[in-house]
């Protein structure tokens, strides 16, 4: 039973109809379930869209497949199974192995540090940040910082919302 509802189109003002008709465009014809949730609130909704900003300003520097391993190590470290399959199902697709993916030095760093974020915000080794240092500029750290911060959002929205798990995603359930 979900705590925060899904927003029905009837409820919708043409505004948020016509953010609906994007989502479900951009989804293959579905609105997934936490665009529906945040649709109930155009200001939220459009807060949350802020998601793919971050995400199209780090893809270009790390690729796609970094990012996507970044994300999936933010929300599987904070158990939210929604995001956790929906980056896995991108790794599935992609040809990847996410439970034991082969990656770059700078992938690992970037995995590695998203389970920090998660876990251990008020822990991380000193060495662990010298690293971050030598491989990303100040800029660059802020804004996958920014980015780890918006995923865990999202993942709370998700978590404490019982935002149920799209149909698509339970054939990618592990447990």
């Amino acid at each position: 039973m979900t705590f925060l509802p899904l927003t029905t189109r009837d409820v919708l003002s043409p505004e948020a109809q016509a953010l609906a008709d994007r989502a479900k465009a951009a989804n293959g014809g579905l609105v997934p379930s936490l665009d529906a949730t945040l649709l109930g609130n155009l200001p939220t909704f459009r807060a949350y869209l802020e998601w793919f900003t971050l995400k199209d300003e780090v893809v270009p520097w790390i690729g796609e497949r970094a990012f996507t391993l970044f994300a999936y190590s933010i929300s599987d470290a904070g158990r939210c199974l929604n995001s956790s399959l929906y980056f896995r199902k991108a790794l599935l697709d992609s040809g990847d192995d996410p439970d034991s993916p082969e990656v770059t030095e700078a992938e690992q760093l970037l995995m590695d540090w998203g389970r920090l974020i998660v876990a251990r915000p008020h822990d991380i080794p000193q060495e662990f940040y010298d690293r971050l240092e030598q491989t990303f500029s100040a800029e660059r750290r802020l804004t996958l910082l920014a980015f780890a911060g918006m995923m865990i959002a999202v993942n709370t929205v998700i978590t404490v919302g019982k935002i149920p798990l799209d149909d698509e995603l339970e054939q990618y359930r592990t447990r």
